[in-house]
């Protein structure tokens, strides 16, 4: 008969529970999302995410060094630009915020820098796509992605990471990419993104809140699992060398779907709504914040996820 204890004896001692852990946090597992605000000269904090800031394009030398001698490895960038227009024509220009970021970062630091890739910052609308007659044009709005990838992609970006959920975005932007040179440069794609009401915060920082309408229209019904996986398969199948599931708290399951399903790396945001929710209430005093985001990252990664985006990522690499 076995002893009463059998399942706590691996658990008694903190040495004991190290050695068996079966998920850790890696600082190469982590991407720190970096807003560059071009319309202000000093770093901003964001109110609606407790801890983070919007940089000035001039201080991304000294912060790049400087995230790279804490440990981070990886950044993820959005741009904030100084004006918007209906095409969002701001996106794709050698000369745009994000790509100017791209290179001050790539010039001054070993990071991987992934460039976040959609005109929803950039349009004077706030929707993802070119608009026309009121909807999101799809096949209008292709060409315009696949140039704003290429012109980050010639920045100096590591990765491009389109967000806008256009159907045949991975295809026009591989396309693009390999008939402009950038054949090694890798395209993870939002495949899995939810309609979601966790991007919330962002979208305050990022000045891209729709002005009519929402992103039901492109965006996945959080509903609806099975369309994730065929979403998946369409991004891999046109070139996708990773695919990303957004929000990611919300969307383990899914998450863990994809692990099972397919080989290429499975990345994961933890998005701002979500953030910011575990930073209030360890600022309420309901919990202890490290703690807190240190389950969460963990429950994401045991989940399947290779890579894990999330605004916590600076303060864990410096507690890994």
């Amino acid at each position: 008969m076995f002893p009463s204890v059998r399942m706590r004896r691996l658990r008694a001692a903190a040495g004991l529970r190290s050695m068996v852990r079966e998920t850790a946090l890696r600082a190469e597992d982590l991407v720190l999302p970096l807003f560059v605000d071009e319309r202000h000269d000093e770093a901003r904090p964001i109110a609606c995410l407790p801890g983070v800031e919007a940089h000035p394009l001039r201080s991304l030398p000294r912060l790049a060094k400087d995230l790279e001698s804490e440990g981070v490895r990886s950044v993820m960038v959005f741009g904030i630009p100084r004006g918007k227009d209906a095409e969002g024509s701001g996106a794709w220009q050698e000369d745009g915020i994000a790509q100017s970021a791209v290179r001050a970062i790539k010039s001054s630091a070993d990071l991987n820098v992934i460039a976040d890739v959609c005109l929803c910052e950039y349009t004077d609308h706030g929707h993802c796509g070119i608009v026309r007659d009121g909807e999101v044009d799809n096949d209008l709005t292709l060409p315009r992605i696949a140039g704003t990838a290429s012109s980050l992609a010639a920045a100096g970006a590591d990765i491009v990471a389109p967000s806008g959920m256009m159907d045949g975005m991975v295809a026009a932007i591989r396309g693009s990419l390999d008939d402009e040179g950038h054949h090694m440069v890798p395209v993870m794609s939002y495949a899995v993104k939810y309609d979601s009401a966790f991007y919330g915060p962002f979208r305050e920082a990022a000045c891209s809140s729709p002005s009519f309408g929402d992103r039901s229209g492109y965006q996945m019904d959080v509903a609806n699992r099975r369309e994730a996986m065929r979403e998946a398969s369409l991004d891999i199948g046109e070139g996708a060398d990773m695919v990303m599931v957004k929000p990611a708290m919300s969307s383990l399951d899914i998450i863990s779907d994809c692990r099972g399903a397919f080989d290429v790396p499975i990345a994961a945001y933890q998005v701002s709504g979500e953030y910011a929710m575990v930073m209030s209430g360890a600022a309420a005093g309901l919990f202890d914040a490290d703690r807190a985001m240190l389950e969460s990252l963990t429950a994401i990664k045991r989940s399947g996820a290779d890579i894990i985006t999330s605004y916590y990522t600076r303060d864990l690499v410096a507690k890994l």
